[in-house]
């Protein structure tokens, strides 16, 4: 935390208003947006990780400065949208440019309903108290692109987003459906009903067993699955069942 309280505190005492935080990740995005678009991942995951420090300050600065407003919230939520969709262009110019139209549209329709995601919350909350249902938030969608981008698997990061993005929307659809009529969250019967509904209404914080269980999932599956299966656009090989 020490690199990043100090470029908290120098924000501070330079007097650089959070908005305009925001607003350089964002920048800082497009220029990763661009680098992934051009087939060079560890750049673009370097770029990312410099924009999401950026992402994390702005709040901070916002916080300790006293600048926190409305419309900085809303400044913040919104920009965070277009970063978002600006890595996946990225990614879609690339796949297009290597005319992969399987990867295109998977890469879209990864795109769309990560969106969802967040809409879907956005606008439960405006009907329910709350609705932070669902295992893939925004977090863990960068953090992700950082794995696909560091460890050349990114196909492998598209399927996840793609798959875990559509669980999380029909979850949160489903969620604020029973909360509206004021029926129960299903809980299951037995051990394998049980798992399920703990598993799509998750509701399980961060650095939990169940959490923990879920990421090491994931990154089996980003990394075991050989490229070859998936029909990678940037990666070729059995990945590790090829080694000898």
């Amino acid at each position: 935390m020490f690199p990043l309280r100090a470029i908290i505190n120098a924000s501070v005492a330079l007097g650089i208003h959070p908005n305009v935080l925001t607003l350089i990740g964002v920048l800082i995005n497009i220029v990763a947006a661009v680098a992934l678009g051009s087939g060079r991942f560890v750049l673009g995951g370097v770029i990312m990780i410099a924009a999401s420090i950026f992402d994390f300050i702005d709040g901070k600065v916002a916080h300790i400065s006293g600048k926190q407003s409305q419309f900085g919230a809303f400044w913040d939520s919104t920009l965070d949208r277009f970063s978002d969709l600006i890595l996946f262009l990225g990614l879609i110019h690339l796949y297009s440019n290597l005319r992969r139209t399987d990867y295109v549209m998977i890469a879209a329709l990864a795109a769309i309903f990560s969106i969802m995601i967040s809409y879907a919350r956005a606008r439960a909350e405006s009907l329910i108290e709350k609705c932070k249902v669902g295992f893939m938030e925004r977090p863990e969608r960068i953090v992700l692109f950082w794995i696909g981008a560091f460890t050349n698997r990114m196909a492998a990061v598209m399927w996840v987003l793609l798959v875990l993005s559509i669980i999380t929307v029909v979850n949160r659809i489903h969620y604020t459906y029973l909360v509206l009529n004021r029926k129960p969250i299903p809980t299951g019967n037995n051990f394998l009903t049980r798992g399920f509904s703990r598993a799509f209404f998750w509701r399980d914080e961060r650095a939990t067993l169940p959490y923990d269980v879920w990421v090491i999932a994931i990154l089996a599956f980003i990394w075991l699955t050989p490229p070859d299966w998936l029909r990678d656009p940037t990666a070729a090989g059995l990945g590790v069942w090829g080694w000898r």
